[in-house]
């Protein structure tokens, strides 16, 4: 397996929260008012936010998290969706006993952060969504067809590298991209017209 070179961070805490049957991974960074990092779909907080989270350390009490099969998070019999992840990002802020905070989430976390924004509009103060989209027609042409095609044999090198340094564990791999290719992106969002009104 490739090495894969890692930005030095300090981190002030690290643990796992039992959220909704889950022990979902968490990495607290600086001080000041919390700010939510919600990594991408097949991501970890190192693949999405490695560079960017030391400077926004500097300005914020910085919770980066990991979603459910991702990273350090365990799976749980059940399916993979933008709601329940943002049901689980609610959970462990509760756990932290943090009731309101800054959201930014790329990718399929930006997904995550407009659902926490929809089912928990009182712990929000202000999103951040960056490479995401709230309507089908927010995607270039072709992707969603594209995603019905997709293999883990064409994911990322660098996601699968990271996973497999945290888990070793090849049928994890597959299982989390099964799940998020199935939930996120063929049931979900391919279906979808806009999450808003």
């Amino acid at each position: 397996m490739p090495e894969v070179s890692e930005t030095k961070q300090v981190t002030q805490d690290s643990g796992y929260a039992p959220v909704n049957g889950l022990k979902m991974y968490y990495e607290i960074h600086g001080e000041g008012v919390p700010l939510v990092l919600i990594h991408g779909g097949g991501s970890t907080i190192q693949t999405s936010f490695s560079i960017i989270l030391p400077l926004l350390a500097q300005h914020y009490k910085v919770i980066a998290v990991e979603l459910q099969a991702h990273g350090h998070t365990n799976d749980r019999d059940s399916a993979e969706s933008f709601e329940q992840d943002a049901d689980d990002v609610t959970g462990l802020l509760q756990y932290l006993k943090i009731n309101k905070a800054h959201f930014l989430g790329f990718s399929n976390g930006g997904n995550t952060a407009m659902q926490i924004a929809i089912r928990h509009p009182d712990l929000v103060n202000k999103l951040v969504i960056i490479s995401s989209f709230y309507k089908r027609e927010g995607m270039m042409a072709g992707f969603f067809e594209g995603m019905q095609q997709a293999s883990l044999e064409n994911m990322p090198a660098l996601l699968k590298t990271y996973y497999l340094q945290i888990n070793n564990d090849q049928k994890g791999l597959q299982a989390m991209f099964n799940k998020t290719k199935k939930e996120c992106f063929i049931s979900k969002i391919g279906k979808m017209k806009t999450w808003l009104p």
